[in-house]
């Protein structure tokens, strides 16, 4: 029997569900909340906020306040400690350790087995079911998943509760059927030392039919590496003739794209975006031939949005997802079955339409540019590198980017450090059309680029081989999900990585100057 037939076969009915986001999203949205609320409604939270007078958004909206991790610290670290019905209902057993953030502070967000259930298994099902309507001749369950994740931090963990990365929590409490159909076992996959876990994953992998791909672009693409190396082989296709998608997420797949497409010649691969944070589970692409996500609104999760022009004042105006509009940046806003309550998750998105409701993920919170008013976002360092990398031939591993407020000659400028796959044809080249490429696509940016008054060209730096692996490395956040920053108002994280790219030989670095003021511009 074609095991993938009989899987699209059962998921036909939850398809049909999917499909009623189009006319029916206010009213899905709205029985999530109802729900939330009346399963917390006899918790401490609940019985503080009002949740017995709850009757629909509005009331909701007035009793809760929004809250960032800070503000709900004190009761997630009570329940950590084995307390009951704080935030959710009964005990939460796991905490998934936050990496959304490179610092050294940690977050613990709370999984309950609801949330496990309602968000992110049901995503991960969901993931599957969209992914076989595209693709009804798919033979994907004719082999096994290579799944790469994290690790538990035992040295975290609480006589009532246990800690580990997202993946990992997933992979621990994974059912029967995906752990047959996964690769590698749960002893390689759980392993907290990311070198060695790279190796035995790639060794393990390669002796599988693998015929499906997920996990972070980045980390993925160092075991793939390792194991075309092991194997001799050129192409993953001759080590996995049958491999047709990888399912990515957790950083921007644009950097990524040109390298798969060097070590995955075959014409009919797919590749498919998730939206899966330690938060919740929130978008999956529904056509591949759009980068949008559909936001997935019958989980467990309630979604608010805080438009990006009004972050930071004291009354912010914030919308359910009926109010919002297209084409506007918004921070992000959750209330979930895990007793995360109106949270801030530091992620913003643009919706590009509302008939089903999809969007883009535009960058985070923290991690923009906006030293002298210039509101760069992750979306448009994206646009900009790509451009840059087509005119050029590059292709870019790893990249942040920081401003100079002002060197000795009193210059300020954009300092982006890259570490390329493939070099550009030249590196003065790439600096000019990512500084063009910025400026056309982001008015701020080229208002204070103006004739280099309070703006000069950017400048690149050229990092060595490994040095953005090395720097997570010393933080001890090698592997699983952890992410570099991409963009940040603070040159704390990019004065580390250039110090530690200064210490290699001459040869290692290179960088463009930028040029005077008045210079031609390419």
């Amino acid at each position: 029997m074609n095991t993938t037939k009989f899987v699209n076969c059962f998921l036909s009915s939850r398809r049909k569900n999917i499909f009623k986001y189009k006319s029916q999203a206010e009213e899905l949205q709205g029985k999530v909340l109802r729900n939330l609320v009346r399963q917390a409604l006899h918790t401490e939270w609940g019985q503080k906020h009002g949740f017995n007078q709850v009757k629909d958004y509005d009331s909701f909206a007035k009793t809760s306040p929004v809250n960032t991790y800070e503000e709900l610290k004190g009761y997630i670290d009570r329940m950590r400690h084995g307390e009951k019905d704080v935030l959710w209902k009964g005990q939460v057993k796991w905490y998934a350790k936050s990496s959304g953030t490179t610092n050294d502070k940690s977050k613990f967000i709370p999984v309950s087995r609801d949330f496990l259930k309602d968000t992110h298994y049901q995503g991960g099902t969901d993931a599957v079911a969209l992914y076989l309507l595209n693709n009804p001749q798919s033979r994907m369950f004719n082999g096994k998943a290579l799944i790469l994740g994290g690790s538990h931090a035992p040295n975290y963990n609480l006589p009532h509760s246990l800690v580990g990365d997202l993946s990992a929590i997933l992979i621990e409490n994974a059912s029967p059927f995906v752990n047959h159909y996964r690769v590698p076992p749960k002893d390689i996959a759980l392993l907290s030392d990311f070198e060695e876990k790279r190796e035995k994953i790639a060794r393990t992998a390669i002796r599988e039919n693998v015929t499906s791909l997920s996990g972070v672009p980045s980390w993925m693409l160092s075991v793939l590496t390792c194991a075309l190396d092991i194997s001799g082989k050129q192409y993953l296709e001759e080590i996995w003739p049958e491999l047709e998608v990888f399912f990515h997420g957790g950083v921007a797949f644009t950097p990524y794209r040109e390298q798969y497409r060097q070590l995955i010649a075959k014409h009919d691969m797919h590749y498919m975006e998730t939206y899966n944070a330690s938060e919740g589970f929130f978008g999956l692409q529904s056509d591949l031939t759009d980068k949008a996500m559909l936001l997935m609104i019958d989980y467990g999760v309630f979604y608010e949005f805080i438009p990006m022009s009004e972050l930071g004042k004291e009354n912010p105006t914030i919308v359910p997802l009926w109010g919002v509009e297209t084409g506007k940046n918004y921070a992000v806003v959750i209330s979930t079955s895990a007793g995360l309550w109106r949270y801030m998750i530091g992620d913003t998105v643009k919706f590009t339409q509302k008939s089903p409701y999809k969007f883009i993920i535009t960058g985070r919170t923290k991690f923009f540019i906006n030293a002298f008013g210039e509101e760069l976002i992750v979306d448009n360092a994206e646009n900009g590198l790509d451009t840059a990398c087509k005119a050029t031939g590059a292709q870019i591993k790893e990249y942040t980017a920081a401003p100079v407020y002002m060197d000795n000659r009193g210059k300020c400028r954009h300092q982006w450090l890259i570490e390329f796959a493939k070099m550009p044809d030249s590196l003065d080249n790439f600096a000019h059309i990512l500084d063009r490429r910025l400026q056309e696509i982001n008015s701020d940016y080229e208002a204070k680029r103006y004739k280099d008054i309070t703006l000069q060209h950017l400048e690149v730096v050229n990092a060595r081989k490994g040095l953005f692996a090395d720097w997570l490395k010393s933080k001890g956040k090698l592997g699983g999900q952890h992410k570099i920053p991409r963009l940040c108002n603070s040159r704390t994280y990019i004065d580390e990585m250039l110090a530690m790219n200064n210490a290699a030989t001459a040869d290692d670095y290179c960088s463009t100057q930028p040029p005077e003021s008045g210079s031609k511009k390419a």
